[in-house]
């Protein structure tokens, strides 16, 4: 297990090395003087100024040379200082966000994060749930319930149906609202006497013991939370239910039963075993794509995280805040594909041989 951990581990920089080359080969589509000003916070308004930026900046130099000062940032000829560089943390400057783009991901990220696990434990606990019991009845009403709800969910825009959301719980019965807290405990997190440990709503009003702000958060939870179960919880049960029926027909299952091991012990302890590597696989790709900020969901709510920003950023042309964002969910991405393959040899000792 060590042993496979580590040559997971070693090849990971090498993944990361492609995808930053890659974000950063997306940012020479645009000159060296568009670009130019992309590295302050007010458009250069003569030819001076942009050359100055050009120059400072490297941006007339070669490919790799300009690859490497993005990653380490360059040495200002003035100051002596090293300013810029992706590894330093310096992403460029968010117009859209008005501050740094890593500020502004450091900000909203405890609120996307919120959504991702509010949304995550029920997709999986749901999701897996049904596919199992589904394929346990194969051909019955259950099974043919859950593969209409799996069908639609999946086939329903996510937009529309939470547009349908607002529409009906907000719009008619104004029992849920949109945003993340009401106006009066936005302004209640605020003062003195609220402390934000970790910016997390939900989190912070119990560890504050304020229990009002902590139903007022979870009542604005319900509509975005419910949005993505639909759709996330129709796929895991259609990927749980295909490789429950799969390992259902394998041989070694008929030899259990032909041993006259109980139906329980086959289904716990080898089948559900057996089908749960593909499953892994959705749920680590659907929680790094929730981490990463679900734009639509948050956008139509009006939900303060990562994807609301990323929607107003690509709305406005904000070039170095997409990037970020980019880069952001890539890395994500791969920490969630390192995961996996680290579940993979946990439930199946036939990998960590391979």
């Amino acid at each position: 297990m060590t042993a496979y951990i580590i040559r997971r581990l070693l090849i990971l920089p090498i993944i990361l090395f492609g995808v930053t080359l890659l974000i950063f080969s997306m940012l020479q589509v645009l000159g060296p003087v568009e670009r130019s000003a992309l590295y302050v916070r007010d458009i250069p308004k003569t030819d001076r100024q942009v050359d100055a930026i050009i120059v400072r900046y490297g941006l007339d130099k070669p490919f790799y040379v300009q690859y490497w000062n993005w990653l380490v940032g360059t040495v200002d000829g003035n100051t002596g200082e090293r300013v810029g560089g992706v590894l330093r943390g310096d992403l460029g400057y968010s117009r859209s966000g008005r501050e740094p783009v890593i500020d502004v991901l450091i900000r909203r990220m405890p609120a996307t994060l919120e959504l991702a696990l509010w949304a995550m434990i029920p997709v999986i606990a749901f999701g897996i749930w049904l596919g199992v019991k589904a394929a346990l009845n194969h051909n019955k009403l259950f099974d043919q319930v859950a593969r209409v709800f799996a069908i639609i969910g999946w086939s329903f825009p996510t937009f529309v149906f939470a547009l349908l959301m607002l529409l009906v719980f907000y719009a008619r019965l104004d029992w849920f609202q949109p945003g993340q807290l009401s106006t009066g405990f936005s302004q209640e997190v605020i003062k003195p006497g609220f402390t934000q440990y970790t910016r997390m709503m939900t989190v912070d009003s119990l560890l504050n013991l304020r229990f009002d702000i902590f139903i007022d958060a979870l009542r604005h939870l319900i509509m975005p939370v419910t949005t993505l179960m639909v759709v996330e919880v129709a796929l895991l049960l259609k990927i749980t239910r295909s490789a429950m029926l799969e390992e259902m027909r394998q041989d070694y299952v008929t030899t259990a039963r032909a041993k006259g091991l109980p139906e329980k012990m086959i289904t716990n302890r080898h089948i559900r075993r057996n089908a749960l590597i593909p499953v892994i696989t959705v749920a680590g790709l659907t929680l790094a794509g929730l981490m990463g900020g679900v734009v639509i969901t948050e956008t139509v709510f009006d939900y303060p995280g990562i994807g609301s920003w990323a929607a107003a950023a690509a709305v406005s042309l904000d070039v170095l805040s997409m990037l970020g964002y980019a880069l952001f969910s890539a890395v994500l991405l791969v920490a969630a594909n390192l995961i996996v393959d680290i579940m993979y040899a946990v439930l199946d000792p036939r990998v960590r041989l391979s």
